[in-house]
């Protein structure tokens, strides 16, 4: 189970975005079923970030949003926020 979730900070507000989601990443790692969460900052627009989140199967990504500070991100993120998240989801097929 892999997600996609890409977001981009209001003008001026990338600071405070990014350290939002870093502090995730720390909260994250503590979860079992997580295989795999990295933040990404795009080259080209330092307002664009992106998370690609792996999990070992849809109930590790069920538990990983039921965390409570999984429901606190979004409350700090709303007011920094351009537009709403882009979230997709895979089944990944081949990699290395």
């Amino acid at each position: 189970m892999v997600v996609v979730a890409k977001l981009t900070a209001l003008e001026g507000k990338e600071a405070d975005m990014e350290k939002a989601l870093t502090d995730m990443v720390a909260l994250v790692a503590k979860e079992p079923g997580t295989l795999m969460y990295s933040l990404h900052k795009d080259l080209s627009n330092p307002r664009a970030f992106l998370f690609y989140e792996k999990y070992k199967d849809a109930e590790a990504l069920g538990s990983h949003s039921a965390t409570p500070y999984f429901k606190e991100l979004f409350k700090t993120l709303k007011p920094l926020m351009d537009g709403k998240p882009e979230i997709s989801m895979y089944t990944e097929i081949a990699g290395i």
